[in-house]
């Protein structure tokens, strides 16, 4: 069932305009939550907002952002000092430039958004937005005011419609090389790639979303289920022992006994 729009506006290049609506492509509403309660009496716990150094609770018109400059000594910023400094809440994508799609490294994606056309009158410009990009191999880059704070957003076509990301800002990516940089490149013995790769064909399957499902959200809906019906306190399973570091392995006998393993699984 499709997903009401959390966001309506504009898709813009040059003077080709749009209608567009954008909807989250990830949900987590499934996800079991908890609230936290007061054991005595079962009632919610409400949290409140009070001063660090006197205890009293804070208004919350007197809250105010602080960067701090040094200790317990902080730049007080209002609201519309901020907003001022922000981009307009405009409801446009206006797509500004564009970029090979396999130039965008996969690290710098946040969240999927999916963006359709709004009306019927619209659906001729976004479809040919959408495969031009497609025929270009490239993605578009826009910027955009999403969940209260200004986002750089690549717009990447996908199917009949456009993905729209969230961007990471650059500040966000660390440099791969400051972890990867002093790791060696020698050459690896061809047993060893032989054996590895046969491990690796063995396991291989289609992808499908069972691949990545939560089985803990699975026990936690079991243990619900369970203390509904009047059961006491459950029990920890045991925990399996982590392997020992310090033994020596050889390699060549591990990757042998993991290969026939993973048939006899298989079979």
């Amino acid at each position: 069932m499709a997903v009401r729009a959390f966001w309506k506006g504009y898709l813009k290049l040059s003077l080709v305009t749009c209608p567009v609506s954008m909807t989250p492509a990830t949900s987590e509403s499934e996800r079991v939550r908890f609230h936290t309660l007061n054991r005595a009496t079962g009632n919610r716990i409400v949290s409140e907002y009070v001063d660090g150094v006197t205890g009293e609770p804070v208004e919350r018109d007197d809250e105010v952002k602080g960067y701090e400059r040094g200790e317990n000594d902080h730049v007080m910023l209002e609201d519309d000092e901020l907003d001022a400094v922000a981009l307009d809440t405009t409801h446009t994508i206006d797509i500004e430039m564009f970029a090979p799609r396999d130039s965008v490294g996969w690290i710098w994606y946040d969240k999927p958004h999916y963006l359709v056309p709004n009306d019927k009158v619209g659906e001729e410009a976004f479809t040919v937005i959408r495969e031009a990009m497609a025929a270009t191999d490239v993605i578009g880059i826009s910027r955009l005011v999403l969940y209260r704070r200004e986002r750089a957003v690549a717009l990447e076509p996908r199917g009949k419609g456009i993905v729209l990301w969230t961007l990471r800002y650059g500040d966000e990516v660390r440099d791969p090389k400051d972890y990867f940089g002093d790791l060696g490149d020698d050459g690896q013995d061809p047993a060893l790639m032989k054996l590895v790769t046969s491990l690796i064909d063995e396991r291989t399957k289609p992808w499908s979303a069972d691949m990545v499902d939560d089985p803990v959200q699975a026990r936690l809906l079991e243990l619900i289920k369970s203390k509904k019906k009047g059961a006491k306190k459950v029990a920890k399973p045991k925990a399996e022992e982590p392997p020992q570091s310090g033994n020596v392995i050889n390699i060549m006998d591990a990757l042998r006994k993991s290969l026939a393993a993973s048939k006899t699984k298989s079979k």
